[in-house]
């Protein structure tokens, strides 16, 4: 078991479970997931701003309201259409689709409901609107090495880059 503590330029090893404000689990992972801390730009400032100084083994909560977590929720970005206007490969609830408008700006948007002869689909983060707590535990905590503090990226040791 590692002493070190989780600080700029260590990888750092996490579980967590995402944690509705009525206490529903909202999404749960025991398969560790890793960054570089201080430098990985994907996990949110709170939670890497919680991690400092933790070791192995320590448990940390971060509660993030809807405009610091996954956002407000945007009912720009849903769209309601007849079942019959919509081709066959999108009729099925978690189909994706691509949207692009007059700007070249990208939204994927889910098929999240079919009734009454109507498709739903949003484009919105699951998340988004709520506020959510994320309880982490600390799995590892080692130095980066050279190359992924090069490259800003966890190498696992089959030298492929980490996708968590």
């Amino acid at each position: 078991m590692s002493d070190l503590k989780v600080e700029k330029n260590r990888v750092v090893s996490f579980v967590y479970t995402i944690v509705s404000d009525k206490g529903e689990v909202l999404e749960q992972n025991d398969v560790p997931s890793e960054y570089i801390h201080g430098l990985d730009e994907r996990v949110f400032p709170q939670i890497v701003a919680a991690m400092e100084g933790a070791t192995v083994g320590a448990i940390r909560e971060v509660t993030l309201p809807p405009d610091e977590g996954f956002g407000n929720y945007d009912y720009s970005k849903t769209f309601r259409d007849k079942l019959e206007n919509v081709p066959d490969e999108y009729r099925h609830i978690g189909a994706e689709a691509t949207f692009q408008n007059e700007k070249g700006e990208q939204l994927t948007m889910r098929v999240v409901s079919m009734d009454n002869g109507e498709i739903f689909l949003d484009g919105n983060h699951p998340l988004a609107g709520k506020t959510i707590t994320f309880k982490i535990i600390v799995k590892g905590v080692r130095e980066a090495t050279d190359e992924e503090l090069e490259s800003g990226e966890v190498i696992t040791p089959a030298g492929q880059v980490s996708v968590h």
